[in-house]
């Protein structure tokens, strides 16, 4: 509740030193949040404030980290979504849904310090809920819920983050994910590696075929910090700051580590001369035979895992397309076994867009919504299409485009034919050709050949009324302009005989 006897500005000011203060006590995170929500609310008061004290003006346009998308765009979208579902489906996969909002206590405690990012509704009728953060966590609810102990699924859906957009990098704060994920017991690395086989097929079909699946494994990175003499209690922390390495030097990581982290910073040194190391399976070999990581079992079962994964890797065809990177470590704290991130190896490094998919194994997730039931170990992968998206509108932006499906327009050289036009529309719509006619009574003929020029439209029917006596229209190729005469009768198998042969 906002102090009446205080401006917006000082509240702010006030809450901002609250945050400020428990950000260098290092308070829990779940306080931090807190307090950085009151701010928020603060801010986007003063804001209110702001434009109706200008007036009432109001600026029209879409919510912070939104956009809306025109139907060129849609294009490029749906036909990305298409290539997409195909490669799941190819894969054997079924699909299924989840609702956009979860119980806030389904999300709570998941995603480590990603945790802050999430957003909360209002109380809607005694239950506290919030937007998903991704499409992960609400499928392992379902499968609990659902008592499912083996699934191939597949799912399209849009995420919500309470992140800082960058529009022209695809990050966004309502965004579609594309994921895949294989439930239920399996022998090691086999659905782990057909995941990535997933990854490569999507993107060489969306012509990124310059990309780079880095992989890692949770084990290798606890048995690491366990090695270098890291407690246990801070694993994760220590985890999500290696996880900044891809887009931090090492310098300022090791900096968070000891300044903001405590942690001591000879063990800080030890860590590093591990995960700035990257390669294959050579990689793999050498840390076999490193004596001190391999002091710990948890880092030799990741290990051996992996030379597993590079085996299988090879047999599917993309070992080529892999690298074993110790800096990647992926900081959600639900995973629990190899972790992979995709990225573009051609990048402008202006464009900054990132990782382009990423996902991993994720064992433990099931069991947290329901303990009693029967463990499910999971894996999976998520596209990120934004980001993907945001590439492909940047190399199509001078590209024509059709932004409609429509194969015949139906066109009056005179007036007074409105009725028979609608009556061919009708006959077409019946047999599932795309139809479309003017909505004037009487267009005008050149005006309606220009829509099917500009629009791309294949062909047009021509009627009058001299034609329509002799029981005949003119079916008119518009690239070409070459007209012929078909009798009427014949006009719905003739049409569908042209648009079943190819196009050259």
């Amino acid at each position: 509740m906002a102090d009446a006897g205080k401006s917006i500005a000082d509240q702010i000011k006030e809450q901002g030193e609250i945050v400020r203060k428990l950000k260098a006590e290092k308070a829990g995170i779940d306080k931090i949040t807190e307090e950085v929500s009151k701010l928020l609310a603060l801010k986007a008061q003063q804001g209110t404030d702001k434009d109706e004290k200008a007036g009432g003006k109001f600026v029209l346009k879409t919510a912070k980290g939104t956009r809306d998308f025109n139907p060129r765009q849609m294009v490029i979208r749906q036909q990305a979504f298409d290539k997409i579902i195909a490669c799941f489906k190819r894969h054997g996969a079924e699909t299924l849904d989840t609702p956009v909002f979860e119980l806030k206590e389904v999300l709570t405690g998941k995603y480590g310090e990603d945790s802050k990012l999430i957003y909360d509704l209002a109380d809607q009728g005694g239950e506290l809920l919030s937007l998903r953060y991704d499409l992960t966590v609400p499928f392992a609810r379902f499968l609990a819920m659902n008592k499912v102990g083996s699934i191939k699924r597949y799912q399209l859906g849009k995420v919500y983050r309470r992140d800082n957009p960058a529009m022209t990098k695809g990050r966004f704060r309502e965004f579609f994910q594309c994921d895949f994920d294989i439930a239920g017991p399996t022998d090691p690395m086999i659905p782990d590696v057909e995941c990535v086989r997933v990854v490569t097929e999507i993107l060489d079909s969306l012509d990124l075929s310059e990309h780079v699946v880095k992989i890692n494994h949770r084990k290798i990175l606890d048995g690491l910090f366990e090695a270098c003499g890291v407690p246990e209690t801070q694993f994760r922390a220590i985890c999500s700051s290696v996880d900044k390495l891809d887009n931090s030097p090492w310098e300022d990581v090791r900096r968070e580590m000891t300044d903001e982290k405590g942690l001591d910073p000879e063990k800080a040194d030890q860590i590093g001369q591990y995960v700035l190391r990257s390669g294959q399976d050579d990689l793999v070999e050498q840390l076999l035979a490193d004596t001190k990581l391999c002091s710990s079992k948890s880092a030799v079962e990741g290990l051996e895992a992996l030379k597993l994964f590079f085996r299988y890797a090879e047999l599917y065809g993309v070992k080529k397309r892999v690298k074993f990177d110790m800096s990647l470590a992926r900081g959600l704290d639900y995973y629990t076994g190899i972790i992979y991130e995709a990225v573009l190896t051609n990048q402008n490094p202006e464009e900054g867009v990132g990782s382009i998919a990423g996902g991993g194994r994720y064992d433990n997730l099931v069991a947290l919504f329901d303990p009693k039931a029967k463990a499910v170990p999971c894996v999976g992968v998520s596209i990120g299409i934004e980001r993907i998206l945001a590439i492909l509108e940047n190399r199509e932006v001078n590209l024509k485009m059709r932004t409609v499906e429509t194969q015949v327009y139906v066109a009056a050289a005179q007036k007074n034919l409105l009725e028979d036009r609608m009556k061919i529309c009708t006959e077409l719509w019946d047999i599932g050709i795309k139809t479309e006619m003017s909505y004037k009574a009487n267009p005008k003929l050149l005006g309606q050949l220009q829509t099917c020029e500009e629009q791309g439209i294949p062909w047009a029917i021509i009627i009058g009324q001299s034609e329509l006596e002799k029981g005949v229209v003119k079916l008119r190729h518009v690239v070409s302009r070459h007209e012929e005469e078909i009798e009427r009768t014949k006009l719905a198998d003739v049409l569908k005989e042209k648009l079943s042969a190819p196009v050259f």
